[in-house]
C-alpha cells in the first residue's frame, strides 16, 4: 500500500489572492508533473493541505530539479517581445532581450518555451500585426516631431492593428497548444469586434505597461539556470518560504501586481514608512501557474443581438456592501466568490469545480454579489464548498491600475437559511435589478446610493443571521428606499414601487414590541368602498407615497399621498385629514379606521406615555404598508390593566362601524358619524374641548357613560393622542375597551337623538 503524506502548507492561505491561485497551482504541477495523479488537497484553518505519497523532501527535490514551467507568454501585447518592428534584433528593452535569451538556452525545463516561441514567430498574423504597429509607430512619431501626416490613413491603420490583433488570437488558439491556450483564455477571449479581458490578469495579461509574462519569465531565468537546468542558490530557501512559510530573505523586484496589493508598492498599498516591498519570487511565479485554472469564455443568449459577454468562474457584479471604506464613485470591477473545501479533493475535482462554477438563485445563475450571497444562503452552490472567500478590484492604485481585495467570507450553511427565500419577492418585474442600474448611474441622489448599499449590506447579513433582527433590518431599509423614492420624480423614473411582500416577512419580523404592533397596525389600514362605480381597499400605502391604490405603480397624478419629513404624530393627522375627504367621496365615512391588523391596548399605552421609538414605527410602516396581510393573526393578550380614560372615551369614534357592530355595540341602523371639530381640537392640543365634544357626542346617541362628566386628560398632549386614536386594535382588544367603558346602548333611544344611516 503506496504511503500519503499529508503537508500543511502554511505559506499557501486564501489571502492574498496570490497565495489561493498558489496552492491551486502546486496540487495541479504535483498531479501532472510530479508523478502523483491521485494528490488531493483541501483548506483547514487558513491553511491548504496537501494529500500526496510525496514526502516533503521530494516535494522540494521536483520543483528544484524538474519542474517544468508552464509557458506564459502575451504575443498579443505591445510589451511582451513579438512587437518591436525592425529594432527586433537590437532592441533593449526588457521583453524582447527575454524572449532571445530563451530562444538560446539549452536546458530541458526550458523546451516548451523555445517551441513556442518559434510557432508564435512563423504565424503570419504576428507578422503582418508587427509591420502594421512599426508603420503606425512612425506615423506617431511624426506627428509628435508636428510633421505633416495623413490622418486617414493613420485612422486606417490604427483599426487595422485591432482587426490584426483579433486576428492573432483567433490563430493562437487554434494553432497552439491546449497549455498555452488555456493561458490566453485566463487573459482574455475573443468576443464580437474586440477581445473581452478578464478580471484577474489585468488588462489582458499586463498592468499598464508591466506584461505579467515577461515578469513571470525574468524571474524563472533567475530561478532556474536557462541552460544547466540547476536551480539558483538560493531557490530552495525561497521554496520552502513559499510553501511551508519557512523564513527567508525575499526579493525587492518581485511585483505581483493585483494579485498581492500589499507587494507592489504605492499610496495606501501598505503600513508605517514607504519602504522596499519584498516577496518570494516562487510566489509569484507559481500564483500565474494556478491562475490558468481559471478560463474564460464568450456566452450570448440565442436571441440577443448584442454582443458575448465575458463568462468567468465566479464572477458577479459587484456591490458595496461588505467592502469596507469604498466611495461609489470608485471605479471597480466585478467580484470573484472563490471556493474554500474541507473535504480532500483531486486536482480534476477541482477543475470541475471551478469549470463549473454553480452558483443559482432559484432556476437562474447568480449575477450579483447580492445573488451569490442569495446561492449561498439557500444551498444553490456546488456541494463540498463550505466557505467563499469574496474578492473585490478596486482602481487604488492610479488610473487604470486595479487592487484585488478580500471583502469577507460567507460560510456555506449546513442546511438551508429559509429567510434568504424571501428576497425572491424583491425579483418581481425586475425591481431588484432596477435599483442597483439606478445606483450605478451618476445622476443619482447620494442619498440613494447610500440606501441601497444599506440594504445590501441587511440582505447579505440576512442570508448569513437567521434571525428577526435581521429581517427587520432589511425591511426598514426598503422603506427608506421607498420614501427616497416618494420625493423625488428623479427616482421614480429609474424603478417602479417596491413589489408586494408576502405574509412570511411579517412572520419572521415580528419581535412582539409595541413598536412593530402599531406600525403593523397601520399598515393594515383598509378603507372599504365605491370609487368609480367600483368596490376598492384604500390602504395606508398610497398616502405615502404616489402609488396606485393596488401599489403596482406610480401615479403621477396621485393626491393622497401627504407624508412628509415630519414627525409621526404630524403625519398620522396629516392621513387622518386625507382619509376623511376620501372616505366622504367613497361613501363609507364610518369605515374611515377600518383595518385588516390591530395593536394591543397596552401597546398604545406604551405609546401614549411617549415611550416607543417613533422613528421605528415610521421606518417599519413603510416597509410593512408594501407586505400582504390576509394572513394576519391578532396576538394573544392577557392584559387586564385599564385604559387611559381619555382615550377610552374617544376611541369608540375612531374605530370602524362594521367592528362596532359586530361586538353588537352600535345598532345596524345608527351611525356615529364623528364630528370634525373633535380631530381638529385635538390636533390643536386643546383636549379638553374634544373630551367635552365626545361625551355630548355619545350621551346624545343614548350611550351609558361611568360618572357624571367627561375624564380629564392630564399629561397627554392632544397631537399625541390623535396618532394614538389612529392606531386599530385587534378585534379582541376593542372589546376589552368596550366592556371596561362598560358602554352599552339605551333599550329605549329617542327616536329625535338616534342618526339613522343611510
Amino acid at each position: 500500500m503506496t504511503t500519503r503524506y499529508e503537508h500543511a502548507l502554511a505559506g499557501c492561505t486564501p489571502t492574498p489572492l496570490a497565495s489561493y491561485l498558489k496552492a491551486l497551482a502546486v496540487l495541479r504541477l504535483v498531479a501532472e508533473q510530479a508523478g502523483d495523479p491521485e494528490a488531493a488537497g483541501c483548506w483547514r484553518s487558513d491553511t491548504f493541505r496537501l494529500r500526496t505519497q510525496l514526502n516533503k523532501d521530494e516535494i522540494r527535490s521536483y520543483f528544484l530539479e524538474r519542474y517544468q514551467p508552464m509557458v506564459v507568454l502575451s504575443p498579443w501585447n505591445g510589451r511582451a517581445g513579438f512587437l518591436e518592428g525592425e529594432d527586433a534584433e537590437e532592441s533593449t528593452r526588457k521583453g524582447p532581450q527575454l524572449i532571445a535569451q530563451l530562444v538560446e538556452s539549452k536546458g530541458a525545463r526550458f523546451s516548451d518555451y523555445r517551441q513556442l516561441i518559434a510557432r508564435v514567430k512563423s504565424l503570419p498574423e504576428i507578422i503582418e500585426l508587427n509591420g502594421a504597429r512599426a508603420k503606425l509607430k512612425e506615423i506617431d512619431q511624426r506627428k509628435k516631431r508636428r510633421e505633416h501626416v495623413d490622418e486617414v490613413e493613420r485612422k486606417v491603420l490604427a483599426a487595422k492593428t485591432k482587426e490584426l490583433k483579433t486576428s492573432l488570437l483567433v490563430s493562437l488558439r487554434s494553432r497552439m497548444p491546449d497549455r498555452f491556450v488555456d493561458w490566453i483564455d485566463a487573459c482574455l477571449i475573443v468576443g464580437g469586434d474586440r477581445p473581452l479581458t478578464t478580471p484577474l490578469l489585468g488588462s489582458g495579461g499586463n498592468e499598464g505597461s508591466m506584461d505579467l509574462s515577461i515578469n513571470h519569465v525574468a524571474l524563472l531565468l533567475r530561478l532556474i539556470n536557462p541552460d544547466s537546468d540547476a536551480p539558483a542558490p538560493e531557490a530552495q530557501l525561497l521554496l520552502d518560504q513559499a510553501l511551508f512559510d519557512v523564513p527567508a530573505s525575499l526579493w525587492s523586484d518581485v511585483n505581483l501586481g493585483q494579485l498581492s496589493p500589499g507587494t507592489v508598492g504605492g499610496p495606501n498599498m501598505g503600513t508605517g514608512f514607504s519602504g522596499p516591498l519584498l516577496e518570494n519570487p516562487w510566489s509569484a511565479v507559481l500564483a500565474l501557474e494556478g491562475a490558468v485554472l481559471f478560463n474564460a469564455s464568450a456566452s450570448k443568449r440565442l436571441d440577443s443581438t448584442s454582443d458575448p459577454a465575458l463568462s468567468f468562474p465566479f464572477l458577479v457584479d459587484a456591490i458595496l456592501a461588505g467592502a469596507g471604506g469604498v466611495a461609489w464613485d470608485e471605479s471597480a470591477r466585478p467580484e470573484i466568490w472563490l471556493p474554500l473545501w474541507k473535504g480532500f479533493s483531486t486536482y480534476n475535482e477541482i477543475q470541475s469545480l471551478i469549470r463549473e462554477s454553480r452558483m443559482a438563485v432559484g432556476r437562474r445563475k447568480a449575477t450579483s454579489a447580492l445573488d451569490a450571497a442569495r446561492a449561498v444562503a439557500t444551498l444553490g452552490v456546488d456541494r463540498g464548498i463550505s466557505i467563499f472567500q469574496r474578492y473585490g478590484i478596486f482602481e487604488r492604485r492610479g488610473q487604470g491600475y486595479y487592487v484585488t481585495t478580500p471583502i469577507g467570507r460567507f460560510a456555506v450553511p449546513t442546511k438551508r437559511n429559509r429567510l434568504a427565500d424571501l428576497i425572491s419577492d424583491l425579483d418581481n418585474h425586475g425591481w431588484l435589478k432596477q435599483v442597483h442600474i439606478a445606483a450605478q448611474s451618476k445622476e443619482v441622489s447620494t442619498a440613494l446610493r447610500a440606501a441601497v448599499a444599506q440594504f445590501d449590506a441587511a440582505v447579505i447579513a440576512m442570508t448569513q443571521q437567521a434571525d428577526r433582527a435581521a429581517v427587520e433590518k432589511v425591511l426598514r431599509q426598503l422603506g427608506c428606499i421607498e420614501s427616497l423614492c416618494a420625493s423625488s420624480p428623479k427616482i421614480r423614473e429609474a424603478f417602479g414601487p417596491v413589489p408586494t411582500l408576502s405574509y412570511e416577512w411579517v412572520r419572521r419580523a415580528d419581535d412582539g414590541t409595541p413598536e412593530f404592533r402599531i406600525a403593523l397596525a397601520l399598515a393594515g389600514l383598509s378603507l372599504r368602498g365605491e370609487r368609480d362605480g367600483k368596490n376598492v381597499y384604500l390602504g395606508i400605502r398610497p398616502h405615502l407615497a404616489p402609488v396606485t391604490f393596488d401599489a403596482f405603480d406610480w401615479d403621477s397624478n396621485a393626491y393622497l399621498a401627504c407624508w412628509s419629513a415630519g414627525t409621526l404624530e404630524h403625519n398620522l393627522a396629516t392621513v387622518f385629514h386625507r382619509r376623511r375627504i376620501e372616505a366622504a367621496h367613497m361613501n363609507a365615512e364610518g369605515e374611515l379606521l377600518r383595518s385588516r391588523t390591530g395593536a394591543k391596548l397596552k401597546d398604545v399605552q406604551c405609546f401614549l406615555a411617549e415611550g416607543t421609538n417613533d422613528r421605528r414605527i415610521t421606518e417599519l410602516l413603510w416597509a410593512l404598508a408594501c407586505t400582504k396581510l390576509d394572513e394576519f393573526v391578532a396576538p394573544k393578550s392577557q392584559d387586564t390593566a385599564a385604559p387611559t380614560p381619555a382615550y377610552a372615551l374617544l376611541k369608540p369614534l375612531f374605530t370602524s362601524e362594521s367592528a362596532l357592530r359586530h361586538l353588537d355595540w352600535l345598532q345596524p341602523d345608527c351611525t356615529l358619524r364623528l364630528p370634525a371639530q373633535i380631530p381638529a381640537r385635538l390636533a390643536a392640543d386643546d383636549t379638553a374641548t374634544a373630551l367635552e365634544l365626545a361625551w355630548r357626542r355619545l350621551r346624545a346617541l343614548g350611550v351609558k357613560l361611568p360618572g357624571m362628566e367627561p375624564p380629564t386628560a392630564v399629561g397627554i398632549r392632544g397631537p399625541r393622542l390623535l396618532a394614538a386614536l389612529m392606531i386599530p386594535l385587534t378585534f379582541a382588544e376593542t372589546g376589552r375597551l368596550l366592556r371596561w367603558l362598560n358602554l352599552e346602548p339605551e333599550p329605549d333611544l329617542p327616536e329625535e337623538v338616534v342618526d339613522k344611516s343611510s
